[in-house]
């Protein structure tokens, strides 16, 4: 019988181009468990044989050729499955020991308790963890901020000699490799001072503020030695120095430039002023063509590089008449986050200089978004500004202060007189001076930098006059520069930070800001806090910030492969909440997370692995509650099920203790057993001798956790017989056998890691597998091993195969690697929890041996005609339950997906219900820009961006801790049209239905029909296919596991898209405001506004600015 169904087949299709619905044979059962079908019984299958038979000659010639050829048995194929199946079972079982493993957790099943998890108390402890551990860097940020800057000696920047060679002009000081510093050079005795390569660094102010902050090197050490967890501490000088502790080395790029400069990285702009509302007028008249227009431009994105994503900023360009660089934001002021900040500095690339320009009409348009912001309630609710870019302003403008402005002044006005011509200065003076903000003119590209930087100190004053010593925390950001640097650890931070004044009473009307003092924290560190053993299997912790961002999250996935070199995403901290955690549509986590309140939901989840090819469908419960006294929200993630519960044993220090000793046992690196990054002895040992030390009692000072410590112990004892094991069957085995299996593993739910080895380690096929360089196969902070992950959701006893690169998926070579691995569930009280993982890494020439030779094996229980052979006759697959290729004839096709190889298949498998697929999203892909425009005014282009599958090349990287968002000071520069740019993209994933155990079809493929038969193969998750070789199912197009980026408009280029678009880019999303604001304070000298505070432009007004008759009244209370 060809389809191995008693309904009658189809009729050929008369239209050889269209696929027909194919018929299939599927077994009714619903359950998830690999049950091997019993065989049909012989009589049984020849009245089915029978039949068929006679119903093909009454066809008579209405069939092709090929049709009468395509016999494919299904007892043939079962009966290979089921062999191959059972011959893999038995060398899995035997070679891994996980029947023995079983059996060792049953036994002591009497003395286990499995406790349900309680979740909202446990996200409460976590938060209070971590609170106390951040408060402790505020408290050694707060003794910096009351030193008084006063005595020392000097350590000076650097410079150059008479040869141009670069030179250190301070003294020397000895260097040390310290890995609680990222294995960098440094000296903790002393700081370093650094200064970038344009500001003088012999300029007086500068020196006499390096000689006053030597006194902050005394405070440095002590803050060190009584919170030794703390990492960099420093100083930003508001004139452009940076005091660094510990003490490094600063050199310069390969150009012989420091370009790191303090004063414009976001933990000193966020110190230094409150959140602001921001509109950029930049003159675009035929006076500011080429030079002029250029150092316009660099102006406009240094204003935008000071900004974060508590600002709110918009563009508007003037000549003859007003209009903004991004129409889409017309009438409102948008988020200075990095996505938008980089779409205005695209656009400003673009802007073109002609016409007359005419400032008034400008200066009303801002004035008026400003006040409806802020009458409105929206945007920052502080700060509001002008920048006024321009070579001039000639025409009446004091009509539109004396209307919007005066004599409040609630809107400062910063003006920027670009060139070297001075015809116009007084009056870009006088609009300054007389709105309370600061007038610098800007003849170089060079000038731009500190020129930009005033307007900082002026917003500064209020805050510095009061003295109010706000304390901000960053964003998560990275250090650019240690990537290429010899650090081995990731430090993705966040920076606390706190302003330092001036405190001498003469000039407190200038309100003078010094600088900034702050500190780090590794992320990582933080995150420690919450243990990883008490999450689950497919448990997580999660911070975000008041504005929604992710600050830590498993999924986070900050870089990008560009060629050979790992970049930051332009956008890799302003990710929001919801593009990772994207199944909450109603966004109702992430409003309830920003609103720092306490609870709980629940969401099912389709959860991406092994770095997007394949998924896994849970049902998550998130528990949240917020940080206090910072911008930011925990959540923790359990997964229900096995997720729901914690396996608690216990057994004595002295059993378990032996246990421990042994060469092949390994404990999760990145979990905190001991405490061992307070004492400096401490911070050599592993955490393996630092719990031994701890538990022979050796040093009485060393932490731990004696829950983590006690759960080891116990199962070093239960898995202590698999070393035995495996030595035996290592012994035993002869030469022959040797190419059976590489090496057998477990993982126990404690981080405890045991593997063995049955061949020399020079023949191990994949040598990273079980290191750190492989983080999917071991236990990190974030993950369990991928093979454990994937063990925990099959079947209880059944084994997970996976096909593995011997030297990494993005080398050149074949796949040369199978693990296969299985779950230990331990059951106590109906309560079921997930002890331990455990399973072998073979070679795949072995998997094709043993498959060939199962199909080698009589074609059907019954003697036939139809003889055939998967290597002569057939085309034989072995696939994985997404898709992925085994085993095939064709070795060039091992790996690849399915679809790729034989479309018509899977499309009919896809029809027939045997796979199904799923769409999951990436909100941090990075594609290829089609070519478009950039103004949603300007023609609006639908075009499919595709890369190539796999998604997630790319995860954690080194990084280090004072530098700021990667390359952002670059990014001001005209982006490449090849180069990568963030993007949100769609992808399939194909996912086999167990329920159905066997499936036959035939697909219409023109002038033939192929025939093909799939059919579990038991205990795995492994399926057999069978098919015709002799049809060409060409027809049908490939089925590709690709993303496709996602377009927010439609196919046409109509108004209603542009309208969809401009709506995506206007949302604005929920946030909350940080809690302080400090605008006005009724000291501040607004005379101090930049060059002389000359006002003759405006005769009337020469004695005192307008702005200061309006507060008059309260400055004579």
């Amino acid at each position: 019988m060809v389809c191995g169904c008693s309904a009658l087949l189809p009729l050929p299709n008369p239209r050889p181009t269209m696929p027909a619905t194919p018929n299939f044979h599927a077994n009714p059962s619903s359950s998830s468990r690999w049950i091997p079908r019993q065989p049909m019984p012989v009589a049984w299958a020849f009245v089915q044989k029978t039949s068929a038979l006679l119903w093909l000659l009454l066809l008579g010639t209405s069939l092709s050729p090929a049709w009468g050829q395509a016999k494919i048995p299904l007892e043939t194929v079962k009966l290979w499955a089921d062999t191959f199946g059972g011959d893999l079972y038995n060398t899995v079982t035997k070679y891994s020991g996980s029947l023995l493993l079983q059996k060792k957790y049953k036994d002591v099943e009497s003395s286990l308790k499995i406790e349900e998890v309680d979740g909202l108390e446990l996200v409460r402890k976590f938060s209070e963890d971590m609170e106390n551990m951040l408060r402790r860097k505020v408290e050694a940020v707060q003794v910096l901020q009351a030193c008084d800057l006063q005595g020392g000696r000097v350590t000076l920047p650097m410079s150059w000699d008479e040869k141009g060679n670069f030179v250190e002009l301070g003294a020397e000081f000895l260097l040390e490799s310290n890995a609680h510093f990222s294995n960098l050079p440094v000296n903790t005795s002393i700081s370093s001072v650094q200064l970038p390569t344009n500001v003088y660094n012999k300029d007086p102010d500068i020196l006499n503020g390096v000689y006053m902050s030597e006194a902050l090197n005394a405070v440095f050490v002590e803050n060190f030695q009584r919170d030794p967890t703390l990492t960099w501490q420093y100083f930003g000088s508001a004139t452009g120095f940076f005091r660094i502790y510990p003490g490094i080395k600063w050199t310069p790029d390969e150009n012989g430039v420091i370009t790191f400069d303090c004063r414009n990285r976001g933990w000193y702009i966020q110190a230094a002023t409150s959140p602001k509302d921001i509109v950029i007028l930049v003159d675009v008249s035929g006076s500011m063509k080429g030079l002029r227009m250029t150092i316009a431009k660099h102006t406009i994105t240094t204003i935008l590089d000071t900004l974060g994503e508590n600002d709110f900023v918009n563009i508007i360009a003037y000549n003859d008449y007003v209009h903004y660089i991004e129409p889409c934001f017309k009438g409102i002021l948008v988020q200075a986050d990095r996505d938008n900040r980089e779409h205005f500095k695209l656009l400003v690339e673009e802007l073109m200089v002609k016409g007359v320009g005419v400032v008034d009409q400008a200066l009303r348009e801002a004035f008026q978004i400003l006040k409806q912001f802020q009458e409105a309630k929206q945007g920052s609710l502080c700060n509001q500004a002008i920048m006024l870019i321009s070579d001039g302003a000639v025409e009446d403008y004091e009509p539109v202060f004396e209307k919007y402005n005066w004599p409040d002044c609630k809107v400062r006005v910063f003006t920027y007189l670009i060139g070297r011509e001075v015809s116009f200065a007084d009056r870009m003076k006088w609009i300054a001076c007389n709105n309370k903000g600061y007038y610098t003119q800007i003849s170089t590209l060079a000038d731009t930098q500190e020129n930009v930087m005033e307007y900082l100190h002026v917003l500064s004053r209020p805050m510095v006059i009061n003295h109010d010593h706000d304390i901000i925390w960053t964003e998560a950001y990275m250090d650019s520069k240690l990537l290429s640097s010899q650090a081995q650890s990731l430090m993705l931070l966040t920076t606390v930070a706190m302003p330092v004044f001036s405190k001498k009473n003469e000039t407190r009307s200038h309100g003078i800001l010094l600088g900034v003092v702050g500190s780090d924290v590794a992320l990582r560190e933080l995150m420690k806090l919450a243990p990883r053993y008490k999450l689950g299997v497919h448990g997580y912790a999660f911070l975000n910030t008041n504005n929604g961002y992710i600050l830590s999250h498993p999924d986070l996935r900050p870089l990008y492969r560009e060629g050979k070199k790992l970049k930051p995403k332009p956008n890799y901290n302003s990710v929001d909440l919801s593009e990772v955690e994207w199944e909450d549509q109603a966004e109702s986590l992430r409003t309830a997370m920003i609103n720092r309140e306490t609870g709980t939901l629940s969401m099912d989840v389709k959860v991406p692995m092994d770095k997007g090819k394949r998924v896994l469908f849970l049902t998550n419960d998130y528990f949240f509650t917020d940080i206090s006294d910072t911008p930011f929200s925990l959540g923790v993630v359990l997964s229900r099920g096995h997720g729901e519960y914690i396996l608690l044993g216990n057994t004595s220090v002295e059993e378990g203790l032996h246990d421990l000793l042994h060469p092949d046992l390994a404990l999760a690196s990145d979990w905190i057993y001991c405490i061992t990054d307070i004492d400096p002895d401490h911070r050599k040992l592993s955490q393996l001798e630092a719990m031994i030390r701890f538990l022979t009692r050796k040093d009485p000072d060393l932490e731990c956790d004696e829950e983590l410590v006690r759960e080891v112990l116990f199962d070093a004892v239960v898995t202590a017989p698999m070393e035995a094991y495996w030595t035996a069957l290592a012994l035993n085995m002869s030469e022959e056998s040797e190419h059976v299996v590489d090496m057998a593993f477990l993982g126990t739910r404690a981080g405890l890691l045991r593997s063995s080895l049955f061949v020399g380690s020079e023949k191990v096929s994949d040598r990273k597998f079980l290191t750190p360089e492989d983080e999917a196969s071991v236990f990190t902070l974030d993950r369990f091993p991928l093979w454990y992950r994937q063990a925990s959701e099959h079947p209880a006893g059944s084994f997970v195969f996976n096909l593995r690169w011997a030297e990494g998926p993005e080398s050149a070579g074949e796949p040369m690697v199978v693990t296969a691995s299985t779950a230990v569930a331990v059951t106590v009280d109906k309560r079921t929890a997930i002890a331990a993982a455990v399973g072998v890494q073979m070679k795949l020439e072995f998997l094709r041996r043993k498959f060939w030779a199962a199909t080698r094996q009589v074609g059907t229980p019954s003697p036939s005609p139809w003889m055939l052979h998967c290597l002569e006759d057939l085309d034989c697959f072995v696939i994985d339950n997404n898709g992925f290729i085994l085993i095939s004839k064709r070795s060039q096709e091992t790996g690849r997906f399915l679809g790729e190889v034989d479309g018509a298949v899977l499309t009919q498998l896809l029809s027939m219900g045997v796979f199904s697929q799923v769409t999951m999203y990436d909100y941090q892909a990075m594609c290829k820009p089609s070519s478009h425009h950039h103004s949603a005014a300007q023609p609006l282009v639908s075009v499919s961006v595709t890369q190539p599958f796999p998604l997630f090349l790319l995860e954690w990287s080194v990084w280090g801790s004072w530098y700021d968002r990667g390359a952002e000071g670059e990014s001001h520069k005209h982006k490449k049209q090849d180069q990568l740019q963030p993007c949100d993209t769609e992808y399939p994933v194909f996912v086999y239905q167990p329920a159905i155990r066997e499936a036959n079809g035939i697909i219409e493929c023109g002038p033939c029909q192929k025939v093909f038969v799939v059919q579990q193969i038991p205990n795995s998750n492994l399926l057999l296919l069978v098919t015709d070789p002799t049809c060409d199912c060409s027809i049908f197009p490939p089925v590709l596991q690709e993303a496709t980026e996602v377009k927010y408009i439609l196919q046409l280029a109509s108004a209603h898209n542009a309208s969809v678009k401009c709506d995506r880019m206007r949302s604005q999303k929920l946030r909350r405001r940080p809690d302080s604001c400090h605008a006005f304070h009724p000291e501040e000298n607004a005379q101090d506004c930049g060059g002389a505070s000359d006002t003759s432009a405006s005769p009337p007004l020469l004695l005192l600015p307008v702005c200061a008759w309006g507060l008059l009244p309260q400055l004579l209370r």
